[in-house]
Formats: C-alpha cells, structure tokens, sequence
C-alpha cells in the first residue's frame, strides 16, 4: 500500500510576470506611463496555486519543464524562496513562458500579455509518476493538455484526488471535456463552465460539468468580485466575497485554488474551504502581483476571526 502524504503535487502553468502598474489602461493605438514595475514575481495558474498552499503550511510539489533560459532560472528560484519542492523540475532547451502584466490602480483590474513556453512535453519519468502516486492531491490547469491528461491518468491510476482549474481552454472542446471528466475537484473560472458546456444558466452548466465523468467532490465556480456558486449535495450555493480596497487581482483566482486544497486537506468541508479560500484570495489583493500578498495562515486566520 502507497503511503500518501497530505501533500499537493501541481503539473501545469508555471511563468515569470513582469508586473507593470500604469496610470490609466490605454485604448489602443494610445499610450501610458508605467509608474512601477516588479519582474520579481512568478506566475501561473497551478505554480501561484502551489505557492499559496506552501505559505499556508501544506507541503506543495512542482513537476515541470522550464528552459534553460533566465525566465527558467527565475521561475526555479521563486518556486524554491516559497519552500515548494522542485526535485519533479526538469531543465530542457527552450523558452520558458513568461508574461506582461499591466495594473490599473483605479480598480485593481489586471491585463495579461502572456508568451508561452516552446518547451517539450513533460515524459513522466520513474521519479515523477512517484511523486504523484504518493501525492494526496494532483492540482492541474488546461493550459498544456498534453501534461495534464498524462498526469491525470497516472493520478487515477493511484487512487490520488485530482484537482483541475478550469481556466484555460482548448481549442476542441473535446479536450476540454475530456480533461474535466477526470477531476474530482473542479473549480472553474467565471467563463470556462459557461464555454464548456455551452449552456447558458449558471446552474445548469455547474449540474453539467459535474456529469463529467468521475462523481466529483466539488463542482464550483469563482466569479471574482461577485463571490462563487456551488453544487452542494444537489443544490447550487452562493458564497459572498469579502469585500477589500483591491490593489491588484493578478493570480486571485490561483491563490484561491491553492488555498481552496490547503484547508480541504486539513477538513475536507467544502464550505468552510470556500471561505477561506475566498479570506485568502481578497489579502491577496492587497499588494501588487500575484504572490506577494498571498498572507499565511495565522494571518487569514486572524482576518477572519475579525469577521466573526
């Protein structure tokens, strides 16, 4: 019998951001001063994800390729400042993925110019397909299909909870089925259910993704501001968001992700999940880029307990 550890293991989109706070967003063709720049923060949907878990004392596990190229050396360093483990880490030649992120500090919205990585499939050697098989939770994102159905499977094959964020889409929709078909836990963004499904009612496309394949744990979706919808033993819940002056949203729906798994592995209650979660992802927002406001524990802890 495997041993498995209260840890997360994460295969997917894993970046270097230059965060670029501007004046006012610009119309195109048009211009702005940039007043402040960060090229010191990693992104990425399940990188920022495991970050968080790590900050808020869960064991978190990184399998990936990156380039040998500097993004790759920053992206490596930042996993390794955070405390995540990188021993499923591979360097291969090519370019690692890497994003232009422009803040607008009059509402904290953020706009993305990503450039994806030219790098080779991950092959799941003997060490990696380990780390998974002794993982209590696969986390995955879409955005290398490829990678997370193979880590899907071999999850599967192990018995390992998978966790899918739905956020990034194929092209053919059937990938997008086929990869959600194999998630227990999936939390989706405000736009992947609604694309995915092709239905138009929010309850209606939560009642269809949760269909998909396995019998999920938890089927949900985060709508920013506007707090989140879940399908809780046959009915749909709202769950409110916590209300912050919002310096910057970059990775607030990644951080809930990673935070989301950090509280189930401590008690498995999707509610209590959902608001501490949704704690963490608003002092998130607190500071500019996607990690550097990501509070630990005692910290959302302490937030909350103000709340109460």
């Amino acid at each position: 019998m495997v041993e498995r550890k209260k840890s997360v293991v994460g295969v997917g989109h894993c970046c270097q951001d230059l965060i670029c706070t501007v004046e006012a967003y610009p119309p195109e063709d048009g211009s702005t001063h940039i007043t402040a720049m960060d090229g010191s923060q990693g992104g990425g949907a399940v990188a920022t994800a495991l970050v968080a878990a790590s900050r808020l004392g869960t064991p978190a596990e990184v399998i990936a390729n990156l380039g040998t190229d500097g993004a790759g050396e920053s992206i490596l360093h930042g996993f390794e400042r955070e405390g995540v483990d990188t021993r499923g880490v591979r360097r291969v030649e090519g370019i690692s993925s890497q994003s232009i992120v422009m803040v607008n500090p009059a509402n904290g919205s953020r706009t993305k110019f990503p450039c994806r990585d030219s790098l080779a499939p991950i092959p799941f050697d003997e060490d990696q397909r380990r780390q998974i098989g002794e993982a209590a939770v696969l986390h995955l994102d879409g955005t290398r299909w490829d990678n997370a159905m193979a880590a899907a499977a071999i999850a599967r094959e192990a018995g390992v909870t998978v966790s899918l964020d739905g956020c990034s889409r194929q092209a053919d929709n059937e990938r997008n089925l086929r990869l959600a078909a194999m998630a227990d836990i999936l939390i989706m963004n405000a736009v992947y259910p609604f694309k995915v499904s092709g239905r138009e009612n929010p309850e209606e496309a939560l009642r269809f993704m949760a269909a998909q394949g396995v019998q999920k744990r938890v089927v949900m979706m985060t709508r920013g501001s506007e707090g989140s919808l879940a399908l809780i033993d046959g009915r749909v819940e709202a769950f409110p968001a916590f209300r912050v002056e919002a310096v910057d949203t970059t990775g607030a729906g990644d951080v809930f992700h990673g935070a989301f798994l950090s509280e189930w592995l401590l008690c498995g209650d999707v509610r209590r999940c959902i608001r501490f979660a949704s704690a963490v992802s608003a002092l998130k927002c607190l500071r500019t880029g996607g990690r550097q406001g990501i509070p630990n524990r005692a910290e959302a802890e302490r937030f909350l307990a103000s709340l109460s």
